[in-house]
């Protein structure tokens, strides 16, 4: 598995990021946000999700203490990711991992994850990365650029397409999921409550409500698994 393998590998994942990428670019430039911002968003942060749920929270003007703490629970899935792909990887220094660690997103994983072999090597693995974060950074450029040159009342209608897009994520993971279901309804409730309220800002809301869902739905679902043992015991 060389690096060039790698490359084809990734290649996908690379054209998948289009259009996600040159949206993103395109809702920055309508936020407000600069080439050169936009852009070293998507080179330092690299996570899609995160960045798209970051936009809002600069257009409201939240604090930026608060947008990396929205940041990092959005992405603390990464842990358990990088942690479950080490034990498929070839023993290599630390710092080599520490640098593809940072490139591993939810398709980067699903192709390194999938892969028949236990031992991975460090090349293949830094191309499919290498591929994916290079089509996520140019992209976002183009996006930007492309929004520059939109007119007026589209740079305004498009502030409507930063909701349809986290529309268009949520919808096809609570077909047949209950669990996302429930977590996407109590996340609603909560942040709307608190929103509705005065009792947080913005930021510290949507912090909440994401983690306040998360905490009932497992708090639901292990009463539930438990009534079902002792059910089955009975």
């Amino acid at each position: 598995m060389t690096f060039m393998n790698g490359i084809r590998a990734g290649s996908s994942i690379a054209i998948g990021y289009f259009p996600i990428a040159l949206t993103f670019g395109l809702l920055a430039k309508t936020t407000g946000l600069s080439m050169w911002e936009a852009t070293a968003m998507s080179i330092f942060v690299f996570a899609g999700a995160a960045q798209y749920i970051s936009l809002t929270l600069i257009a409201k003007g939240v604090d930026p203490i608060l947008i990396v703490l929205n940041t990092f629970v959005v992405n603390i899935r990464h842990f358990l990711m990088t942690a479950s792909l080490n034990e498929k990887m070839q023993p290599d220094a630390a710092w080599k991992k520490a640098i593809y660690a940072f490139g591993v997103t939810d398709e980067t994983f699903s192709v390194l994850a999938t892969r028949k072999e236990n031992n991975i090597r460090t090349p293949f693995a830094a191309g499919v990365i290498l591929v994916s974060y290079g089509s996520w950074v140019v992209f976002t450029s183009v996006g930007h650029v492309i929004g520059a040159n939109l007119p007026a009342f589209l740079k305004a209608a498009m502030s409507i397409a930063l909701y349809a897009m986290f529309v268009g994520l949520l919808v096809p993971s609570m077909k047949g999921n209950r669990k996302v279901v429930y977590l996407a309804l109590f996340g609603a409730i909560i942040h709307s409550l608190l929103g509705w309220t005065g009792l947080l800002s913005t930021g510290w809301a949507i912090l909440v409500a994401t983690l306040g869902s998360a905490i009932l739905v497992e708090i639901m679902y292990t009463r539930i698994e438990k009534r079902v043992a002792k059910g089955s015991e009975a």
